[in-house]
């Protein structure tokens, strides 16, 4: 489970993630992130990273969803250390996310997030 304040809830912060975020695609998942980008008033301090899940019906029924759900959940929670503070994360799973391994899951997530932080360790 996520903390609370590592969740991507509101419909516009996973706009602004997808459309003015950068994206890198890998054959089960694609990560959008967008860095610094904070959509809320300038008078609130900076945000930690927080992060969100699109799961489609393409994906599978309900149950196949809500594993895939949990492992990406899982996944990104020991990953968040490694982006930068106020960023928006939204990860997409693509059809055949659940017949991947879990370990092949976290290596494509892993190989996503180095390529959209370009290396830079935070």
């Amino acid at each position: 489970m996520l903390p609370s304040e590592n969740r991507l809830r509101r419909r516009e912060d996973f706009a602004t993630a997808m459309r003015r975020g950068r994206r890198a695609g890998r054959p089960h998942l694609v990560v959008h992130l967008s860095s610094g980008t904070d959509p809320h008033p300038a008078g609130e301090p900076v945000s930690p990273p927080r992060a969100g899940f699109v799961v489609s019906k393409t994906v599978g029924n309900a149950v196949v969803r809500n594993r895939v759900l949990r492992r990406l959940r899982h996944l990104i929670r020991d990953r968040l250390f490694r982006l930068p503070a106020g960023s928006l994360v939204v990860v997409r799973a693509l059809p055949g996310a659940d017949d991947t391994a879990y370990d092949q899951l976290a290596r494509e997530l892993d190989a996503a997030l180095e390529r959209l932080l370009g290396g830079v360790r935070t």
